[in-house]
């Protein structure tokens, strides 16, 4: 520390003012000989170290015929069952929920060894949402129609910690994420990150604080010329990705698996067209002249293509007609990623993509024969994927070839999170003083909306409303399986029978067990949503927030012989999004307008004369069914998850002074719960739109099951039933 004495008194004058000291001490008293800092409001070096168990909700792997499992090599991977499943080896994860989580998981719990064995996670594609405009919105086709469904509560909290503060709020959300993913990242693995001219120029400068400048390894253009252009400058028609080794010279590039086409016309190669004594093309290209006068001449023979440069203008944008395109907003074409996968991995490797959107990533792996992890935040992402890979699934069964089951997964038990509002920057103790004050009133505003009356002295209640108890799920997590137990737990305590829970979002394969479990203890629980017009101060006042249960399954099974078939018989859904009066009244001549009202969706439209129509779009309970599938014995495999040991003491070995650092251990726990093995499913494409309501009949062994029923509406929600069947 070089400071003069006028240095020093000035310090400690402004330091016992209470004001801050200006930038220069920050380099005199902590000597910082970076050159090039990032700096943003709020940055801070901590990152999560959270570990929250994994829980398998669904596995889902497509029966393999005798002659396919037979033929190809991966099978020697894994065993199977009778059934053509995979009994054993890497299963492939799609994982629901905050990526800042579930890579702090993966980091840090077990999990980790699981990757590790698999060689580690040699490469992460990533395409962040970089655009500021954009949202959790999703345009439904329903009918001739288009819906715009509304982002949920929990994704509008993402939007806002994304892009509240614009870029600086942006970069502290990557910020934390890349460190984790540098983290995860093999000695020999490799990040591609994707983005355009809105934060290229951040990006890059994030990457190289992050991973060292030292390490980049390529900044790659990709161009495309497809759609609008403007008038007032050049048209902005590439994006650029990114990419980083993990450490120097290690990084795997298969350069010879990503060659194409050397063109026989004009080139950027220069020199001449020549034919060898073989009859093959080559361009001579004339180098240098060394320091005898001799000129350096190069070969490129045309049949061998060449290494793609650093642009790329070969690989178009996704256009409406084409066939892959499944209506996800900022899907990327399976060309862009293959070439990414093909260099940057091996036939076998592990990949990851923690913003997968609508599953590019998880495909391309799976077509060639990659493992891979996939995770996104959004619940009509996470289901869009899952269609996605079963039609791949679907595809190579029929190409004969072969391919790994794939899990989806939540993120188990979640700790109790800061309540958007709280100021980041504050200690620990004045975090928690606003945290309590933000969750009283953000559950005092749900009270009102609901019109029930508050209660005290209770661990999880928070009011009651026409003798039911009342309790008010958290605002930026679903309402998970532990919780709704801690509700239970109380209810046998104080003797209490009925109760509301009230949640902007369900965890994943909820129910119904959760109900189930709770009746058979003598507990009504009924589950409802809570809309987004809680915060709309004039609908509160006006009672016109409607709090829906969530949807519910009817069905009816077929037993024919040793065989069970399950017939789709009714399914009820209660969302509501805007109202019917109130698009009357704000359209313009000439306008529509969808709404969904009372489980309805409603095309409103005021003619040119202002005359008000009504159509309703849903004509049939099964137009809100996207997919629905079928486990024909749910309780066949037990729901496990490992959760750390953490040894009393520090051991020591004889001899040895000081204690050992203590090794982390696990152990497998039963949660209760099963896990849905996805044996049958149907669903809707944007080829096909028709849907089974009968599966074929699945043959099984006398005896007693129960059957589970699945149903995922075309929002992305999912419901389950559970159905006994005696053969």
């Amino acid at each position: 520390m070089d400071l003069t004495d006028n240095e020093k008194r000035d310090a400690v004058k402004l330091i016992e003012a209470g004001k801050p000291l200006p930038d220069k001490y920050r380099f005199l008293l902590f000597g910082d000989d970076r050159e090039v800092e990032l700096v943003w409001n709020g940055k801070t070096a901590e990152v999560s170290n959270v570990v929250l168990p994994f829980q398998v909700i669904e596995q889902v792997d497509e029966p393999r015929s005798e002659e396919t499992g037979g033929g190809h090599k991966q099978t020697t991977l894994f065993d199977l069952d009778d059934r053509g499943r995979q009994l054993a080896g890497w299963t492939n994860k799609l994982i629901w929920g905050d990526n800042k989580l579930i890579l702090s998981s993966l980091k840090n719990g077990p999990l980790r060894e699981e990757i590790e064995e698999q060689g580690g996670i040699k490469l992460i594609y990533i395409d962040p949402p970089f655009d500021v405009g954009a949202d959790f919105s999703m345009d439904i086709e329903i009918g001739g129609d288009t819906f715009t469904k509304k982002p949920g509560i929990l994704e509008e909290l993402a939007y806002r910690d994304t892009w509240g503060k614009g870029a600086d709020s942006f970069i502290a959300m990557i910020y934390e994420r890349l460190v984790l993913m540098r983290d995860l990242l093999a000695e020999d693995g490799s990040i591609y990150v994707h983005c355009d001219w809105r934060l290229s120029g951040y990006m890059r400068v994030v990457l190289d604080e992050i991973f060292g400048k030292e390490l980049i390894l390529n900044e790659i253009i990709w161009c495309f010329s497809q759609g609008a252009k403007s008038k007032r400058m050049f048209g902005r028609k590439h994006n650029t990705i990114f990419s980083y080794s993990k450490s120097k010279d290690k990084q795997i590039f298969n350069a010879d698996d990503v060659r194409v086409e050397m063109k026989s016309g004009k080139s950027s190669f220069g020199g001449r067209l020549e034919t060898d004594e073989n009859g093959r093309k080559y361009r001579l290209v004339y180098g240098t002249k060394n320091a005898q006068g001799e000129t350096k001449y190069y070969k490129y023979y045309l049949d061998q293509g060449k290494i793609p440069e650093d642009y790329w203008t070969d690989i178009n944008s996704l256009q409406s007609g084409v066939t892959e395109r499944v209506n996800y907003p900022t899907q990327k074409p399976e060309a862009l990623l293959e070439r990414i996968i093909k260099a940057s991995s091996n036939e076998g490797d592990l990949v990851a993509d923690f913003f997968c959107g609508s599953g590019t990533t998880a495909a391309v792996a799976e077509k060639l024969g990659r493992k891979w992890i996939a995770s996104d935040l959004g619940k009509f992402a996470t289901h869009t994927t899952r269609k996605r890979m079963i039609s791949v699934q679907r595809q190579l069964k029929q190409d004969k070839k072969d391919w790994r089951a794939f899990e989806i997964l939540n993120l188990g038990k979640y700790e109790r999170q800061h309540y958007i509002g709280v100021n980041p920057n504050l200690r620990e103790e004045e975090k928690q003083k606003q945290l309590e004050v933000k969750e009283k009133h953000f559950i005092e505003l749900i009270l009102h909306a609901y019109r029930a009356q508050a209660v005290e002295n209770f661990k999880t209640f928070h009011a009651k409303k026409a003798g039911r108890m009342v309790v008010v799920g958290p605002v930026n997590m679903p309402v998970t399986r532990l919780f709704v137990e801690e509700v239970i737990l109380e209810c046998r305590e104080k003797r209490i029978s009925r109760v509301d829970i009230l949640g902007f979002e369900f965890e994943m394969g909820l129910f119904p067990n959760i109900l189930d479990e709770a009746k058979t203890k003598g507990i009504d629980l009924a589950m409802k949503y809570i809309p987004s017009d809680v915060f709309d101060k004039r609908a509160v006042e006006k009672n016109q927030v409607v709090f829906h249960d969530v949807s519910y399954i009817e069905v009816k099974p077929h037993v024919k012989k040793n065989a069970i078939a399950v017939e789709l018989t009714d399914f009820s859904v209660f969302y509501s999004q805007d109202t019917i009066n109130h698009a009357a009244e704000s359209l313009k001549n000439g306008k529509n307008k969808i709404v969904v009202e009372q489980g309805q969706i409603v095309k409103v439209s005021k003619d040119k004369n202002g005359i008000v129509t009504r159509e309703v779009l849903t004509q049939h309970w099964t137009d809100w069914i996207d997919y629905w599938s079928v486990d024909f014995d749910f309780e066949s495999k037990r729901e496990i998850v490992r959760v750390p040991i953490n040894p009393d003491e520090q051991a020591t070995l004889p001899g040895m002074e000081l204690p050992q650092k203590k090794l982390q251990m696990w152990e497998e726990h039963w949660t209760g719960d099963f896990i849905f093995e996805n044996e049958w499913q149907s669903f809707r494409t944007k080829k096909d739109r028709e849907l089974e309501l009968k599966t074929p009949y699945h043959e099984c062994k006398p005896g007693r099951y129960r059957v589970a029923v699945k149903v995922v509406d075309i929002f992305g929600n999912d419901t389950m039933k559970i159905i006994e069947v005696s053969v």
